[in-house]
Formats: structure tokens, C-alpha cells, sequence
């Protein structure tokens, strides 16, 4: 209840924000676009309560329990372990996207996320079912791994949903704030950049929470070679394409040219 609740209060003060200062017109708009991309977080999670038997905390709560992992066998104070495993998970986050985007059959369900023309903050849940259940197990072998508290796997989740929104959000932020912000969160103007039609752009800014990843790896792009306000959203082959939920679900399926 505790992380619906957040959920629903940042998702709030998002479209709040979107209505009142957008930074981009929407050239689909909301309706149709915005039902099919909540319906995708709503199938996905119905995927995971059916065929996930636990989820990441109750993982967590196991990893504890058994002293299982890399934190468990450390002899650390509860604060810094905590911290030590919301950022060694956000790593792992940023890892995954890289991956998503190299290999191709991840591709194919990473790009139902890509495809939107729009962004906005249901862009921050537009993601195929299969990609979710991917996710989760990638996130619940990282917790077990890791030996991640049952607290830091809870906070990283919270901290990870508003984040996302937060980034995708089609919101206007000063310059100066902007680069502030940058020091030690995502902001939409950096994640923005990723979503640009610019296959160079497109492989640029993997991170969703901490910005860091991005400076340290070499990924990161500082703005869109066609500027904040005019950069093209989406992906190429899907520039004229107008999708609905059937056709997002049999994207990553579709016989390629």
C-alpha cells in the first residue's frame, strides 16, 4: 500500500505539472495513447502476480533471513549497507537498459517503450509484459546476489517508480536548475535525449535514477544535436505509425523487413 500510494501521489503531481508547464506538444495526445500505455503497466502487473511466486522484497526478506549474498557476509553498519545496495541496484538498472538495447531480442521488447512519439510520464510505463517479467527476474537474482536489505530493496523501488516518472515527464525545468539536478538525478531534459530519433542518441543516457553511470561509462550525451525543444521523439520506422495496446503487445513479434 505504502509504494501505491507514492506511486499514485508522484503520477499525480506529474500530470499536474505536464498540464500546467509541458515543454513539447503532444503530436498524439493523451486518449487512446494514454490508455494503451497504462494498460500495458496494468497487464504487466497482472504477469507478475501470476507468474512471479515472490516479488523483490520478499526476496529480500529471504536473502536476510538465510544470509545469502555479498551484504550478508560483510560485517557493516544497517545505514551504509543499505545505501551500498540502493546503488549497486540502480547499477544494475543501468546495466540492464545497455543490454536491452545491444542484444536484439531484448530489443524487440524494449523498443514497445521507444516507439512512443510522444513523452510524457506514461512513457515512463510503457513497457511490453515479457519485458517486465525479464526485469523482475534480473532485479530478484541482483537482490539475492547482492544480499540487499529488505528496506534498501523497498526504498530502491520507490525511489526507481518516482524517478522514471519524474525523467519522462513532459515538463519545463530552467536551464540552471536543469544542471543542478543533473549532479544527482536523472532530469527529463538529460533522459529526454535517449528518446530522441537519433540512433546515437537513442544509445546515450541509460540511466533512470542516478546520473552518474552515464559520465562514468562514456554514455552520456549532453543535449540533442536538434536542441531541447525540437528534437524528434521515437523511432524512425515508426515516425507515421499510430499504435494502439494490440499492436504494442505484438510489436516485438512482428516479421522484420
Amino acid at each position: 500500500m505504502f509504494r501505491l500510494g507514492v506511486f499514485g501521489s508522484l503520477l499525480a503531481v506529474m500530470i499536474v505539472w505536464e498540464l500546467g508547464r509541458p515543454l513539447l506538444p503532444l503530436r498524439e495526445g493523451r486518449g487512446w495513447r494514454w490508455l494503451s500505455n497504462f494498460s500495458l503497466v496494468m497487464l504487466g502487473t497482472v504477469a507478475v502476480r501470476l507468474l512471479a511466486p515472490i516479488g523483490a522484497v520478499a526476496a529480500a526478506h529471504h536473502a536476510s533471513q538465510e544470509e545469502l549474498g555479498l551484504l550478508q557476509q560483510l560485517q557493516l553498519a544497517d545505514g551504509l549497507r543499505i545505501v551500498i545496495a540502493i546503488i549497486a541496484l540502480d547499477l544494475v538498472i543501468y546495466t540492464q537498459h545497455r543490454v536491452f538495447h545491444r542484444v536484439p531480442i531484448l530489443w524487440r521488447l524494449h523498443q514497445v517503450h521507444h516507439a512512443d512519439r510522444d513523452y510524457d510520464v506514461s512513457t515512463a510505463l510503457r513497457f511490453h509484459p515479457l519485458e517486465i517479467l525479464i526485469s523482475l527476474a534480473i532485479k530478484l537474482g541482483s537482490v539475492y546476489a547482492l544480499g540487499a536489505p529488505p528496506l534498501a530493496v523497498l526504498l530502491f523501488e520507490v525511489i526507481l517508480n518516482g524517478a522514471a516518472m519524474f525523467n519522462h515527464g513532459n515538463v519545463t525545468l530552467g536551464n540552471r536548475l536543469d544542471r543542478l539536478l543533473r549532479l544527482i538525478i536523472v532530469t527529463p531534459d538529460m533522459h529526454r535525449v535517449h528518446h530522441s530519433v537519433r540512433l546515437e542518441e537513442t544509445n546515450s543516457n541509460y540511466g533512470f535514477n542516478l546520473p552518474w553511470w552515464d559520465r562514468l561509462f562514456g554514455t552520456y550525451t549532453a543535449v540533442s544535436k536538434d536542441g531541447k525543444t525540437t528534437l524528434t521523439i521515437g523511432l524512425p520506422e515508426f515516425q507515421s505509425v499510430r499504435m494502439h495496446l494490440g499492436s504494442l503487445l505484438a510489436l516485438p513479434f512482428r516479421k522484420r523487413p
